[in-house]
């Protein structure tokens, strides 16, 4: 880890290349799933190892405080491709928003939509019509698939947000994915199919979506790799042997892929991007030094690790600590690749085309917002319930984050420079920024429709014992 922090100090006093960028760049975006904020080396990790994710943020810029636009898949991915937060859309969480024991749900959420509507353009329809290839390689989680949302090639992708039949280990059934051989790992195979489309589209503007399954549950690795960890001291909070070789396989994928367009002369004019779609599964992880993991909306369930690569405008080794959020890669893809965003189709997010030219620089924008109005069965609630959270929203402007809890009312109020884990709620010793923070986010959700659920569940049971639900999906 202290070599990668010198490395990263060295790069990060180069000069930015002279060379200006291309006018079609092919972009490469690897979008793990359920990867958390210190699951990487170069994150601070002591057990897992990402020797190739390591040396894309050496070469790339590293964002210290990226956000997922929702605390787990679903909503998260449908942010990213429509640009617009969750009430826009509707799709708030994965499935039933009743998830966990009827008997302990004070209130009723809101609907919620499992597949992303036809009406919102996606930025892959944008670069379509800019010619671009473009490719969606794995989870997609939105519907049945990603070809009818502006992808020209569609491997692995359907509505379940996890890997089926044998899980990653062949025989499996995904679309346009055949079996080559029996015990074949998805997160391989994914990779080959990568590397195919980029040979395939090498001579025209390719947009490469490779939205690994991994490292989402079931936690299943290869044995080989997986026996190099058990036989490996384990980390003070992290030491999940087939956990860190779920990584590594990630890690592999994104050294093989990148070697592909090194090999093909590609690297000058391609853009890299590195992201997840919200924080580590408790069960599987830890998120250490943040509180609370996937399915939360403290820091440990939101935020995300995030590299960019560009060539020629990205300095090597640097770091901005501007926060970004999921719905800014839309009008970021289109200012990268020259594209035009469709009129009249209202964005929530904003282009970070400037700190990739400047990591020092400003979006100037006013917060950014989660609304999660919905149950998740589990462990974690800050407030001795059996759920992982009830329903919430929160805001962060500037350093400052306040969590509202709908059930009850309660608010918490944190200062993230000087309280990084949400370990000291001030909001009895700071009352002016609690009600700053708390009217700019109650006049977003008006600005938005967000709903927020008031209506009383008839099956709550105030003198039921307090217990977890039935377990479903994450």
């Amino acid at each position: 880890m202290k070599n990668i922090i010198l490395a990263l100090h060295v790069c990060g006093v180069l000069a930015v290349g002279t060379a200006s960028a291309a006018e079609k760049p092919n972009v490469v975006f690897f979008f793990i799933d359920d990867l958390g904020w210190a699951d990487l080396a170069y994150q601070g990790s002591e057990f897992y190892e990402s020797p190739n994710i390591d040396r894309l943020a050496v070469s790339g810029m590293v964002f210290t405080d990226a956000y997922a636009c929702a605390p787990n898949c679903a909503p998260s991915r449908a942010c990213l491709l429509s640009g617009k937060y969750t009430p826009r859309h509707g799709i708030f969480t994965v499935g039933d928003p009743k998830r966990g024991n009827h008997q302990f749900r004070r209130l009723e959420p809101p609907e919620n939509k499992t597949v992303l509507d036809d009406e919102f353009i996606t930025w892959a329809e944008v670069l379509d019509k800019n010619g671009y290839a473009l490719a969606s390689m794995g989870k997609w989680h939105l519907g049945s698939d990603p070809t009818t949302q502006g992808f020209d090639v569609n491997i692995a992708g359907k509505e379940w947000g996890s890997p089926s039949g044998g899980g990653y280990h062949s025989p499996y059934k995904y679309p346009n994915l055949e079996q080559k051989e029996k015990g074949e790992y998805l997160t391989d195979r994914l990779t080959d199919e990568a590397i195919k489309f980029i040979d395939d589209n090498k001579d025209e503007p390719f947009f490469l979506y490779l939205t690994h399954y991994a490292v989402h549950t079931p936690i299943q690795a290869k044995d080989d790799v997986t026996a190099k960890y058990l036989a490996k001291n384990p980390g003070k909070h992290q030491k999940n042997a087939k956990y860190a070789a779920m990584i590594e396989s990630v890690d592999d994928s994104v050294g093989r892929v990148l070697a592909k367009v090194e090999e093909l002369g590609l690297a000058d004019n391609t853009v890299v991007v590195f992201f997840s779609d919200n924080g580590g599964h408790m069960g599987a992880t830890s998120n250490h030094p943040l509180r609370g993991a996937k399915g939360m909306l403290y820091e440990g369930g939101i935020r995300e690790p995030f590299i960019v690569r560009w060539p020629g405008i990205t300095k090597a080794g640097s770091r901005c600590s501007e926060p970004v959020i999921g719905v800014d890669l839309y009008p970021t893809f289109a200012e990268i690749t020259g594209s035009t965003k469709p009129d009249g189709y209202e964005l929530d997010g904003l282009s970070i085309v400037p700190l990739l030219k400047n990591a020092s620089a400003s979006l100037h924008r006013e917060a950014l917002y989660w609304h999660f109005p919905c149950y998740l069965q589990g462990t974690g609630d800050p407030h001795g319930g059996p759920f992982r959270t009830t329903p919430a929203g929160a805001i962060r402007m500037g350093d400052w984050k306040l969590i509202e809890w709908f059930e009850t009312g309660r608010l918490e109020l944190y200062n993230l420079r000087d309280d990084l884990s949400e370990f000291r709620d001030l909001t009895e010793s700071h009352p002016e920024q609690l009600a700053k923070l708390h009217a700019v986010m109650k006049q977003w959700r008006t600005d938005v429709s967000a709903p927020v659920p008031t209506t009383r569940n008839p099956k709550f049971d105030p003198t039921a014992k307090q217990g977890g639900g039935r377990r479903r999906k994450q």
